[in-house]
């Protein structure tokens, strides 16, 4: 009966062993398919951005006209193309297979002189014989019978069908450039005896009509070329470029009473001349094709509190260039070759896209307001072209390299995803959040690591049984804190302390170390009798009032030391005198609180590590002669360095992926510098606070998920780390 107890008793150990291990293995298993899946989810959201652009020709339409282009475009949906004329013509063609007519404009007057404004605005301006001006645009109406939308184009005058007053003398336009801000505009002209006219337009509202008057106020451009190739108005209205040959005349227009020539640059390639100029959207850059296929970008840069026009980089077509397309909002443009070729580049990526050989030269280029077709103009007619280039401004380069923005002084990493304006060029370098997360996880491991190890020699090694028994669970229970309320105390509460009291905190952080090293000495040389007052393993207690009084006595004298050292104002004295910028939400006030929140998890492993080494080591030690400091040094902690090392890295990954205090008790600006009085931008908080705005499936949203993947790849390396060395030290030191 025994052995049959015995034996049943045995068979269900044996099936419940089983079923243990089976669960164990199990659950590894779903954890390690979860991290793949995480992985491979990941990669498959990021990939998209390093995909290539591609050009495919989807219609050719033939033009039976004599007359030379002055615009072509394309409506938002790719459905109908426009191509203005030298005589003031507007027709219309129809880029779909459903068959539709489309009636042509005229605008009613002698036509001598055309010019477009930049795509975004899709303006024409027409000079007149007369030394007038009309302003023009395709519209496109949208309306949905039998629930069908149907798109009819029209022709608008935005400025009204009047004739704008431009030469007072009536003398022809024979040269013209236009834009327009909401209700300004400026035309640049030149008259056929040989003038520059410059003449800035106010829109002033009629009170009975309410319909707008343009009142012009005219000045003449000074110092003008003899021979003018291109001129160029900017979208604000504040400067004027008048290419001659090779030479760019750059004036100061802002002001029509005081207008001022402020430089003239030779703008061509080494060995070439100039063949196109173009403004890039947003019209900071110029964009200058050369001969030789070469292209380069312009910019102001301030030097020396003086802006120059400088080049700022250098594309290469392969072959002589036609003319330069621009994109609506982005920092994209095509060319087109000589030898009939279409090349896409983007100046932030800083590359070419995509080349596409056709089989008739290109001489005139538009993209469509999505940039998702392009429109050309050849021998053959009008082709359309569609464009696959999502995310040209995300490559390799942009997110790792210094990029030189639009408006710096240099090259710098910057991470600045958004803007209010249509036209802003993104600056998606992930070096700042990867420098910020690393800065932030290494001011939480100066604060943490030492703190927390060192309480875990103690309590594991010195500390009484009884003590420990309280220590150690309250240590461990700070662990369930939640971060929100860390970093909410840390932002709101701890942050304005510690400006408050910058000085004190400063001396807080010099005399603890000092206090506690005279404290343990005053202690070792107090009589025996009173050293015995307290038990073995409770010394720590003697501490507790000297903690309590440097930092009481330290935030008291505050004042008074910020008074004597900082006259005043340690704040304005580390940033004028010293010039250290201080913000209030700084990585002092990141190191604290995340600190706190990663001391349990390195006190906790640690602690066990060292408690569990075998108490016949050390009592060997011991009975060897060593000393308890000896054991511990030389025996204790080489036996548990294994366990105190994967301490230390699993607190250093919980701190690279902290996101909540890094999010409330930092200023969450991305800035790469390592000073303790500044904050920064974490991987983990740039995903918090930006993807919840991103559109889906926008770059902006994938180099989210690349941050994400770049988080996932640091954890992952620095536990892979941890692994591999924490086997070696066990290897190494399993035979004490």
């Amino acid at each position: 009966m025994t052995q049959s107890v015995s034996f049943n008793s045995s068979a269900q150990r044996q099936i419940k062993d089983r079923l243990t291990r089976y669960s164990v293995s199990a659950g590894g298993i779903v954890v390690l398919l979860a991290l793949i899946l995480i992985f491979f989810y990941l990669l498959y959201v990021v990939a998209p951005i390093f995909y290539g652009a591609s050009l495919e020709k989807s219609k050719t339409i033939p033009l039976n006209d004599s007359h030379t282009t002055v615009a072509i475009g394309v409506e938002e949906q790719n459905e109908i193309a426009y191509r203005f004329n030298s005589d003031g013509r507007l027709r219309f063609f129809n880029l779909t297979d459903t068959p539709r007519e489309f009636t042509d404009y005229q605008v009613d007057a002698e036509i001598t002189a055309a010019d477009r404004t930049v795509p975004n605005q899709g303006l024409v301006a027409y000079g007149t014989r007369e030394g007038t001006a009309y302003v023009v645009a395709p519209k496109f109406g949208v309306s949905y019978p039998n629930d069908k939308r149907l798109i009819t184009p029209s022709l608008d005058y935005p400025m009204g069908e009047q004739a704008l007053s431009i030469d007072a003398q009536g003398q022809p336009i024979v040269q013209l450039a236009f834009e327009r801000e909401e209700e300004s505009a400026v035309v640049a002209a030149i008259t056929e005896d040989g003038r520059g006219m410059l003449v800035r337009l106010e829109a002033e509202e009629d009170m009975f009509s309410e319909s707008l008057e343009w009142l012009p106020e005219l000045a003449e451009i000074p110092s003008l070329p003899k021979s003018v190739d291109q001129m160029l108005v900017t979208p604000d209205l504040r400067r004027l470029y008048i290419r001659s040959g090779n030479q760019l005349a750059n004036y100061n227009i802002s002001n029509i009473d005081d207008v001022r020539l402020n430089s003239v640059d030779f703008i061509n390639s080494k060995d070439a001349n100039v063949t196109d100029l173009a403004l890039l959207t947003g019209a900071s850059s110029l964009i200058v094709a050369n001969d030789n296929g070469s292209i380069t970008q312009w910019f102001d840069v301030a030097k020396d509190g003086v802006r120059k026009l400088t080049q700022i980089r250098e594309f290469n077509a392969g072959t002589k260039i036609n003319e330069i397309g621009v994109e609506y909002f982005r920092k994209g443009f095509a060319v087109s070759g000589e030898d009939g070729s279409i090349t896409l580049f983007h100046t932030t990526g800083g590359g070419r896209l995509v080349r596409e050989m056709t089989d008739s030269k290109a001489f005139g280029l538009a993209f469509s307001p999505r940039a998702s077709g392009l429109l050309t103009e050849s021998e053959k007619g009008l082709e359309f072209y569609h464009v696959d280039n999502e995310h040209p401004e995300v490559t390799w380069r942009a997110l790792w390299s210094k990029i030189w923005y639009e408006g710096y002084p240099e090259p710098q990493y910057v991470w600045q995803s958004t803007s209010a304006s249509d036209d802003f060029e993104p600056k998606l370098s992930l070096v700042p959040i990867s420098f910020g997360t690393i800065k932030a996880a290494f001011y939480a491991m100066l604060f943490a690591a030492p703190i927390a190890l060192a309480g875990a020699i103690y309590t594991a090694y010195f500390m009484s049984a009884p003590l420990r028994k309280v220590v150690k669970p309250t240590v461990e229970i700070m662990e369930a804190l939640p971060t929100v309320i860390l970093g909410f105390l840390a932002g709101l509460w701890l942050a304005p302390l510690i400006e408050d009291n910058l000085p004190g905190v400063i001396a807080i952080m010099v005399l603890l170390p000092v206090g506690f090293l005279a404290t343990a000495f005053a202690w070792s040389k107090m009589p025996k009798k009173v050293r015995q007052l307290l038990p073995d393993g409770w010394d720590a207690i003697v501490l507790i009032p000297v903690v309590l009084f440097i930092g009481w006595g330290c935030i008291q004298i505050s004042p008074a030391l910020e008074q004597w050292m900082f006259d005043g104002d340690a704040r304005l004295y580390l940033t004028n005198e010293l010039g250290i910028s201080f913000d209030q939400r700084n990585s002092m006030v990141v190191g604290l609180a995340m600190g706190f929140a990663v001391i349990p998890t390195i006190f906790s492993i640690a602690e066990d590590a060292i408690f569990s080494v075998p108490k016949h080591l050390s009592n060997g030690s011991l009975a060897l002669g060593a000393t308890p400091w000896q054991t511990l040094t030389k025996v204790v902690i080489l036996t548990a360095s294994p366990g105190i090392f994967s301490a230390v890295m699993m607190g250093l990954g919980r701190a690279v992926g902290e996101t909540m205090i890094v999010l409330m008790a930092t200023g969450n600006t991305p800035v790469m510098d390592w000073s303790i009085f500044q904050g920064m931008r974490t991987l983990s908080a740039n995903i918090a606070v930006e993807m919840p705005e991103s559109e889906v499936g926008s770059s902006h949203y994938r180099v989210l998920f690349l941050a994400a993947f770049v988080l996932f790849v640091f954890t992952f390396a620095f536990n892979t780390i941890a692994e591999f060395v924490r086997q070696r030290l066990r290897d190494k030191y399993s035979s004490l």
